[in-house]
């Protein structure tokens, strides 16, 4: 999103309407997000790709929005592919 006209604005902006809702604490998560940052080390796994794909095992209901092709690699639960839309 960062290399698209205003993409970082027009997130902030659906996260101000409460389209898009982010309630995730690091701390808390910290263990899970260190072991699928230890399991997709090779690629490597950023920390902020490790924390969505947490909030996506926390709520089944959750996609990601991403122009990153490795979320069509990293699975959430270890065997389950996440609902991604790529533009």
């Amino acid at each position: 999103m960062r290399h698209l006209a205003k993409g970082p604005d027009a997130v902030l902006e659906l996260v101000s309407r409460g389209a898009i809702k982010i309630d995730f604490g690091l701390a808390k998560e910290l263990r899970a997000v260190r072991k699928l940052m230890n399991k997709y080390a090779t690629l490597p796994m950023s920390l902020a790709d490790a924390c969505l794909v947490r909030m996506t095992e926390l709520d089944a209901r959750t996609g990601v929005l991403t122009l990153d092709k490795d979320f069509r690699i990293y699975r959430r639960h270890g065997r389950q592919a996440i609902p991604v839309i790529i533009p």
